[in-house]
């Protein structure tokens, strides 16, 4: 089954989601675009702060669920959204600012698509993005062997599963389509509180698409063993359970020539 995203589930910790999204846009250095896009732009709340930092230019934010798509146009009602796939998006006219967060990852060999975004990019615009680097954690192996015990197996085979790469990987793909790139990495120290957030973080993130294929009389039994597992691996201590999170940043600028 095709899964769907709950924006209230995954707005549990906006502030704590929305954290490298500001640290990529700091590091944006466009002055004046005329139009930013915002590719897999989910329930809208960190659009308006690309609205914010460039209020002249046209920004319109794109992503393939209609669920965030609809909260997106709820909460900044000035701004413009619509519903469209990565995979096959293509701008009306190529845009000075294309910015990516947290979406990548869900797209299996994205790698390929960096020359099309590229191409979609006016010269000396930029393309900007972030994905989470951190498949190694127990967050995501938890669930990958959870997942691929009897009964669950049977179910998820074939559900998808985030993947990326790290930064020196994409800087030589963008630097091969000509790009200068500026790419690294940070590792968040995210302090959570309340019952079992890493929980609560994962099932709204990289843990949603497993959970939905479960059939109903299977998924009360993951979910509590993929509970247990997972305060074993995240306790908690006096000022909260600290999920280590790391994420991969990218921003290059589009050359003014396509390299030979």
């Amino acid at each position: 089954m095709a899964h769907t995203w709950d924006p209230a589930r995954y707005l549990a910790y906006a502030d704590e989601r929305g954290r490298p999204f500001v640290d990529l846009l700091a590091r944006i250095p466009a002055a004046a675009p005329d139009t930013v896009v915002d590719l897999g732009c989910g329930p809208g709340n960190l659009t308006a702060l690309l609205a914010e930092r460039w209020p002249d230019a046209e920004v319109l934010g794109v992503d393939s669920s209609p669920e965030m798509v609809a909260a997106a146009r709820a909460a900044a009602p000035g701004l413009s959204f619509a519903v469209g796939d990565l995979r096959d998006w293509v701008p009306d006219q190529p845009v000075d600012v294309l910015v990516s967060n947290a979406m990548l990852q869900w797209v299996p060999d994205h790698l390929s698509l960096l020359s099309r975004l590229v191409a979609s990019i006016a010269p000396g615009g930029w393309l900007a993005f972030q994905v989470p680097g951190n498949n190694g954690s127990p967050s995501h192996t938890i669930r990958d062997e959870l997942a691929a015990e009897a009964p669950y197996a049977e179910h998820v085979r074939d559900v998808a599963v985030p993947s990326s790469h790290d930064p020196a990987t994409y800087l030589d793909a963008l630097a091969g389509l000509g790009c200068t790139v500026d790419a690294w990495e940070t590792t968040y120290l995210h302090v959570l509180t309340g019952d079992d957030p890493v929980l609560t973080w994962v099932s709204g993130t990289g843990a949603r698409p497993t959970l939905q294929a479960l059939p109903h009389d299977l998924r009360p039994s993951f979910e509590a063993e993929f509970r247990r597992r997972l305060a074993a691996a995240y306790p908690p201590r006096p000022y909260g359970v600290v999920l280590p999170f790391r994420r991969v940043f990218v921003v290059a600028q589009v050359g003014t020539q396509v390299p030979a």
